[in-house]
């Protein structure tokens, strides 16, 4: 199976700024490497602080004529936008399959997932309604009215390099705001073919602007923008520690902010629950994306009646994954995205096998594969001594905990900074009161293991970060209020 374009043109190895394709200002390039050979293969601009300002500056030029685009005309442009992802998904999942590793069929899948939030908020923008205030006194009338905020920085992960910056870009552009982005720097083209289709769906130049930069020159970048007021809103998905950054620098200019940051999330499997339907949810919550999501759980619970018999079935699906390269059409797990992710699961396994955890299956590398490749993994007798109790693995790796008491499992299950996802699943719907209401996390899933879609908020909660995406409340991130109140009108 080739991963090979079928439109050529939507490989873009220069980036979008004032609508200009260009090369960076110091004329400096890095390598794109596919993580299942490990090999270059493509190169983009190297980016630096004079590109993020020449980015910056087309975006605020650009930002009053895009603000007063009637909402129905955005609207049209994104739902163009929405029509040329699904017309040229497979290609778009190409590109996602050679840069970040997932498999084929689940990069188009992904590509489905970005557009529905680009359809989402192409409805969402006639919809940013005010509100008509009953006034105090007669003669007075008072309205509230939404407004976009500016000019927004996106700052996206290398995970879903679709989907995260569809999720940013799509409602930004619905408000009304002007965006500069930066894509991670191990996933860029799948971001500047996004970014191609919605220059081609009709997004004017300069409304959305692309710097790309490698890992050494990215806070060079986004330094820029945390530091200048034009930039009112600044959106990022990753990691806690570089979110709390973010926030400190945005502090002098007191940037609007929407933090998704790392998680931590629990799996808890009691003792009433159907265990075919858990293991499902389990193997669709984890294994998307070789483990390789912020909703992913990293720690799983199940009730000491059923915990033999849930391992025994979950041990028999996981062993029989299909783990092989994108190029390979029945593959079902891919490579982990470097060689640092897969050091990382290895060392979350040792760990807990030093400390006395048993291995059930997986637990080794795949050099056959390449460099990048591990084994899906499960592993038993884990408890709150190891690594992998307190660190987010993001990777093809299960612990399971065996626990008792509902009230203790709870307490294990929030005994953490972070609180992105939680999952439980159990047939009591006393039970499922209660645990929904106790687990402190942004988004509970009960009795299923796939929970985000567009018209659902998603978000964190204490480490996690704050903000939300998608959902009708996605827009009003890139939105301000305004209270007007005109007096003498009787």
């Amino acid at each position: 199976m080739s991963l090979t374009l079928q439109r050529a043109d939507l490989l873009r190895t220069t980036f979008p700024v004032g609508g200009d394709w260009r090369e960076a200002v110091s004329g400096v390039r890095y390598e794109i490497e596919d993580p299942a050979l490990a090999q270059a293969f493509a190169s983009v601009p190297d980016g630096d602080a004079r590109d993020a300002q020449a980015a910056l500056d087309a975006a605020d030029a650009a930002f009053p004529a895009w603000r007063a685009v009637p909402a129905r005309d955005r609207s049209r442009i994104l739902a163009r936008w929405n029509a040329l992802l699904l017309e040229h998904r497979e290609d778009l999942g190409r590109l996602i399959s050679r840069e970040q590793g997932k498999p084929l069929a689940e990069a188009i899948g992904e590509i489905a997932y970005a557009a529905s939030y680009v359809e989402w908020f192409a409805a969402e923008a006639v919809r940013a309604y005010g509100d008509v205030i009953p006034p105090p006194v007669r003669g007075r009338q008072m309205l509230a009215v939404k407004e976009p905020v500016g000019v927004i920085a996106a700052i996206t992960p290398w995970n879903f390099p679709a989907a995260m910056i569809a999720r940013k870009i799509a409602p930004a552009l619905a408000a009304g705001c002007t965006v500069v982005a930066k894509p991670a720097e191990d996933t860029p083209l799948t971001s500047l073919a996004l970014a191609a289709l919605a220059e081609e769906a009709g997004v004017p130049a300069g409304v959305l602007n692309l710097v790309t930069a490698s890992r050494a020159n990215a806070a060079s970048v986004v330094d820029v923008w945390l530091a200048d007021a034009r930039v009112r809103k600044l959106t990022f998905t990753g990691s806690t520690p570089v979110g709390r950054h973010l926030a400190r620098a945005s502090a002098d200019t007191l940037k609007k902010l929407s933090l998704e940051l790392g998680g931590n999330a629990p799996f808890i499997v009691f003792e009433d629950a159907d265990l075919d339907a858990a293991v499902d949810g389990l193997m669709a919550a984890k294994f998307r994306n070789a483990g390789q999501t912020c909703v992913c759980p990293n720690r799983v619970y199940v009730h000491a009646a059923v915990h033999d018999d849930f391992v025994a079935r979950l041990a028999a699906r996981v062993s029989v994954l299909k783990v092989a390269p994108a190029t390979d059409a029945d593959a079902q797990i891919g490579p982990l995205i470097n060689l640092r992710a897969v050091e990382k699961v290895e060392r979350h396994v040792q760990d807990a096998l030093a400390r006395g955890a048993r291995l059930v299956t997986g637990g080794q590398r795949l050099p056959a594969l390449g460099p990048n490749f591990y084994q899906p993994t499960v592993l038993t007798g884990v408890d709150g001594s190891m690594e992998l109790s307190c660190e987010e693995t993001f990777g093809p790796m299960v612990p399971v905990f065996r626990f008792e008491d509902e009230h203790a499992v709870l307490a294990e299950a929030n005994g953490t900074p972070y609180g992105l996802a939680s999952y439980f699943y159990t047939r009591d719907v006393r039970r499922i009161a209660r645990v929904a209401a106790a687990l402190e996390s942004g988004l509970v899933g009960i009795n299923e293991g796939a929970v985000a879609a567009e018209a659902a908020p998603f978000g964190g909660v204490k480490a996690s970060g704050y903000g939300r995406e998608g959902a009708r409340q996605g827009i009003e991130e890139y939105m301000h209020l305004k209270y007007l109140c005109q007096g003498g009108l009787d």
